[in-house]
């Protein structure tokens, strides 16, 4: 069955038809349709590279360490929808790639991608030991992108994800409330000031 869906997908003729073998292929849930998944992610076809993450991300962790062994340094495209699935997974073993994509990568949807990952890590999988350093680079890395990145929608995912990173790492909660506060004030885009200062209360008021 499996064998008869990948063919399906490789065989599509039509965007309407590889979106629909995509779909199904992914709504088998099967180990086996990864690198097939992950190849639609390079596709030029924006709806069936979306299926494709859902897909991905309904795999989890096996997915996640097929797409981090098979990244794709070439085509941001594919490397955009890539690291989107790794944040809908919040694969741990991502944080690596996350950071130095979201720091350095000159695409700026990328960029958003794994800006928005970094909000998205499944703390609760790593040990203690590790969690509070990883968290801290995590900090760092969504402080320069909140600050720096010239892209706003770069610097509103950095928002979200900083709203997200702080109920996970009460030692930098403070931190995090005065580096949003302070992005509301002075942020040149409005959508970002709007959403900096509503990361910012609903941390300070645990909604």
């Amino acid at each position: 069955m499996t064998t008869e869906l990948i063919a399906a997908v490789e065989a599509a003729d039509s965007a309407e038809g590889l979106v629909q073998a995509v779909a199904a292929l992914a709504a088998a849930q099967t180990l086996a349709a990864i690198p097939t998944l992950i190849g639609v992610l390079a596709f030029n076809n924006p709806g069936a590279a979306v299926v494709a993450v859902d897909g991905l991300i309904q795999l989890g962790p096996p997915a996640a360490q097929a797409i981090l062994n098979n990244l794709d340094d070439y085509n941001y495209g594919a490397r955009a929808w890539a690291l989107r699935a790794l944040a809908g997974i919040g694969e741990p073993a991502a944080l690596p790639l996350l950071l130095s994509a979201a720091r350095e990568d000159f695409s700026l949807s990328v960029r958003r991608a794994a800006t928005y990952g970094l909000g998205r890590l499944r703390w609760a999988d790593l040990a203690e030991s590790d969690r509070q350093n990883q968290q801290q680079q995590c900090y760092e890395t969504l402080r320069l992108c909140l600050q720096h990145d010239p892209e706003w929608v770069v610097r509103y995912a950095a928002a979200a994800a900083l709203e997200s990173l702080g109920p996970a790492s009460p030692q930098l909660l403070p931190a995090i409330r005065e580096l949003l506060g302070q992005q509301a004030q002075i942020d040149e885009e409005r959508a970002v000031q709007a959403r900096s200062r509503l990361a910012e209360q609903r941390l300070a008021t645990g909604v």
